[in-house]
């Protein structure tokens, strides 16, 4: 669902001059939630989210892809920046990252450690020296960490 719905909203993001970094469709609450991620070389700002909104919405009117009523929700992906397409993960090699995987591999689910990048379709990440190789399709969360 979640990349049907980046494909059919990445032209309109794209179409304003924003990166559509990713779409989230959460439906465990009270209300699904749509959240997208957007973001450019100059930061995202409240009239930004509120630009992409008016146009996302408009789109999904049209196609409506998601049954029911939820919550739009349009935002920067933070300093905290999920890594949700392969790109992200080849982008942000040298990054520190914190990975969570959808099921166990060698007895651990959560991880962290520098982002070596992607071989294949498995994420490559040193974490004290040693390098884990996590498949990309376990990859549950992925989020930049922030150093200050």
């Amino acid at each position: 669902m979640q990349d049907r719905l980046f494909t059919l909203l990445q032209p309109a993001v794209e179409g304003l001059g924003y990166e559509l970094v990713g779409v989230q469709h959460i439906t465990g609450g009270h209300r699904p939630v749509l959240r997208v991620y957007i973001d450019n070389e100059q930061g995202i700002t409240v009239d930004d989210c509120e630009k992409v909104s008016r146009q996302v919405s408009a789109v999904l009117d049209v196609e409506d892809p998601i049954r029911g009523e939820y919550t739009l929700e349009v935002s920067s992906p933070g300093l905290d920046r999920p890594l949700m397409r392969p790109e992200h993960f080849q982008r942000f090699a040298g990054e520190r990252v914190k990975l969570r995987l959808s099921r166990a591999l060698d007895g651990r689910r959560k991880f962290t450690g520098l982002l070596g990048g992607l071989d294949g379709d498995v994420v490559l990440l040193d974490i004290d020296g040693e390098t884990f190789r996590l498949p990309l399709e376990l990859v549950e969360m992925a989020r930049l960490v922030p150093e200050f």
